[in-house]
């Protein structure tokens, strides 16, 4: 079998000994090697009976269980196109991804059920399974009926293993396309970078219907044949209670902050990890020098996107610098400005990227995939970045965040680090509101920690002798928590609409 084939590349470094265990839960339940290529393979057998072909896709919006980590290995095992979504979609979303993506097969909740068969029947999707939070359903009814033993259809390289749809905070949701290629390409790469090794143990307690949980995690542990312990939801006990068991975590910066509140987060609990990582949204560098400081470790932050995997990452064995992502990974990259002029180092610009994990195109949107690549093949990010003078990258915002007020550039990175600095300042966000004069005014938006009696007037003068006055917050906002996706990423487009209204 080839190892174009993403499932071949990971069944060929399964252990010899299929009794190891792939999968354990909290609860004591265990899944061997030997279960995940049995099950893996009902689940193909039961999809290809469904006359969904190669190429076709499988829409996915479930809890996370094991079962669900089957599934999408037996959609990669019967050549279709995996499509998970976010399970905190509402059904006039997913109508829009049915829709689209015109999948073969639907797997929900049971509780979705009767409310999305309707939606499904519109967009023509010929079969709808479900697969509750227990791994119980229609789906695992059918498929225990059918054999355990299947053969993985060879694919291509170039042949799409999965579409992931990006949040649309500005406008339609576009589907990423992610060929059997980026996807094998960027686990190998991570997995020697981040010194994978057979004994590993990964503590998983991300979501699954994203690139972080289901391709950065699960595919280095699967290169490896690791042991996942795989938690249904992030819960700081159960996380502590299963950090001595385990060697590698990957987290968001909301894990590591609540962590650091509970008492139990420590050097002695951590004495058999090596390996913390930090993406999908900024980590603050208090977070990271109080982890250092409780656990011994530093934390390695990293920087990707949905279209590409993993695109930069600081050193495993070298110095991990607050703030930076670290050095580029197996991408050609460069800095630029709107027009693809290189700019120099130091200067922000857009980051642009090239290489094999570079995804395929937006699904269906040949017009919106021409736009976001230059003619010599590079992706344009939209990722507002600088090059240090060492050669870490920092990724300072996005660029629909940049503000121009009265003709200057705002960037808010900069702008929110004065802010995350000032005494009784938790964290920040800042925008840009429509402004008569300046075309766009600087807004912020401030979440107290409590431990300083601070209102906008005070803010403002703090940030006042440190930024220029055309960067410093036209108005301040305090509220009780900053809007974040499932991800953890601050949703500065709901910002937006409050700092309008």
């Amino acid at each position: 079998m080839t190892n174009n084939t993403l499932f071949s590349l990971f069944e060929a470094r399964f252990p010899a000994d299929k009794t190891q265990t792939a999968f354990e839960t909290p609860d004591g339940r265990r899944w061997s090697f030997h279960d995940l290529m049995e099950q893996s393979g009902r689940f193909a057998n039961l999809l290809a009976s469904t006359g969904a072909k190669p190429g076709d896709r499988v829409a996915v919006q479930v809890s996370k269980t094991v079962e669900a980590v089957f599934l999408y290995l037996g959609c990669l095992r019967s050549g279709l196109v995996y499509l998970p979504l976010n399970t905190a979609y509402k059904s006039a979303e997913v109508d829009y991804f049915l829709t689209d993506a015109s999948p073969a097969v639907l797997v929900c909740d049971p509780k979705d059920e009767q409310g999305l068969k309707s939606i499904a029947e519109k967009a023509k999707v010929q079969n709808v399974f479900t697969l509750d939070a227990k791994g119980e359903g229609s789906l695992m009814d059918a498929a225990n009926d059918f054999p355990a033993g299947f053969e993985t259809v060879e694919r291509a390289a170039d042949d799409l293993a999965a579409i992931l749809y990006t949040s649309g905070t500005t406008g339609r949701s576009k589907g990423a396309m992610l060929t059997q290629g980026n996807l094998a390409s960027n686990a190998l790469t991570l997995a020697k970078a981040w010194a994978f090794e057979e004994t590993d143990v990964l503590l998983h307690a991300l979501p699954i219907f994203h690139v972080h949980g289901l391709f950065v995690a699960l595919h280095c542990a699967f290169l490896k044949g690791n042991k996942v312990i795989f938690l249904d939801k992030f819960d700081v006990g159960t996380v502590i209670e299963n950090l001595p068991k385990a060697t590698v975590f990957m987290g968001v910066p909301t894990f590591y902050v609540r962590l650091l509140g509970d008492p139990g987060l420590n050097k002695e609990t951590c004495r058999n990890m090596r390996l913390f990582t930090a993406g999908s949204a900024p980590l603050l560098e208090d977070t990271f020098n109080e982890f250092t400081d409780r656990t011994g470790h530093v934390i390695l932050e990293r920087y990707g996107m949905s279209e590409a995997g993993m695109i930069t990452s600081n050193p495993y064995s070298g110095k991990r610098i607050a703030g930076s992502v670290g050095f580029p990974l197996d991408n050609d990259v460069r800095i630029a400005d709107e027009e693809g002029n290189i700019v120099a180092d130091g200067e922000i610009g857009i980051l642009e990227i090239k290489g094999p994990n570079v995804f395929k195109g937006y699904w269906q949107m040949p017009e919106k995939t021409a736009s976001e690549f230059r003619p010599d093949g590079y992706f344009i990010t939209g990722d507002m970045t600088r090059k240090d003078e060492n050669g870490y990258y920092r990724i300072v915002g996005r660029s629909k965040d940049l503000i121009i007020s009265g003709g200057y550039n705002v960037y808010p990175k900069e702008i929110e680090s004065y802010l995350d600095e000032m005494p009784g300042v938790l964290e920040s966000a800042v925008v840009g509101r429509p402004h008569p004069d300046f075309g766009e005014a600087v807004v912020a938006f401030i979440v107290k920690d409590g431990t300083a009696d601070i209102d906008e007037n005070a803010i403002t003068a703090f940030v006042k002798d440190k930024l220029a006055n055309f960067k410093v917050p036209k108005q301040v906002f305090i509220l009780e928590e900053l809007p974040r996706n499932t991800m953890g990423k601050v949703q500065k487009n709901e910002l937006r609409t409050i700092a309008a209204a």
